[in-house]
């Protein structure tokens, strides 16, 4: 009896340190002090049916950069953004500018195990600092899932879906970087904040 007891107690006392430590983890990854601005859109991650998308907040209307993709499929980057707490977040428009339906190819969430069960998105992607020569792959939750926008399926022609990856930051010396995703030209984009 005594010994059911403690394993019920020591079970419940890991379920609290558990659950501490995510609400820390999750209070961590708030904003840096402005607290008048918005959630990023790097809050939808956090989502255990997956991210949908969502609408873009403070973009420019001109987008700092272009991949093509095949079947008329374009990525247009609108922000990517330096956060205080160690990684960036990229945002752009996925686009069909083709004539018929696509359906999103599934390389573009790349070939790692982990991402690969979690379904298509955008985990295929990568920055790289040729500077620095480094290449930074997409961040994952704790459960391996892409910290990128998910359950993408079909786009319809002229059809434009808003998207974020989220990768660790270089250097704060390093203000541009080349923006890879499988299937896609890569293209060079700068780092505000």
């Amino acid at each position: 009896m005594i010994m059911r007891f403690t394993a019920k107690a020591r079970r419940g006392m890991v379920a609290l340190t558990v659950a501490a430590g995510l609400a820390v983890v999750v209070s961590g990854c708030g904003g840096g002090g402005n607290d008048d601005k918005k959630p990023e859109t790097s809050a939808t991650a956090s989502r255990t049916d997956g991210s949908q998308p969502t609408a873009q907040e403070g973009q420019s209307e001109e987008p700092l950069a272009e991949l093509k993709g095949q079947d008329g499929l374009l990525l247009q980057i609108t922000a990517a953004q330096r956060d205080s707490g160690g990684f960036i977040t990229v945002n752009g428009n996925l686009k069909n500018e083709g004539a018929q339906s696509v359906v999103i190819p599934s390389a573009l969430r790349g070939d790692e195990t982990e991402i690969v069960q979690h379904g298509t998105s955008l985990g295929g992607a990568t920055l790289v600092d040729a500077k620095g020569k480094k290449r930074y792959y997409v961040l994952r939750d704790t459960d391996g899932r892409p910290l990128t926008t998910t359950g993408l399926t079909t786009i319809q022609p002229g059809q434009t879906i808003p998207v974020f990856m989220q990768f660790p930051s270089p250097p704060t010396n390093t203000t541009e970087v080349i923006l890879q995703l499988p299937t896609f030209s890569s293209a060079g984009i700068q780092i505000s904040g």
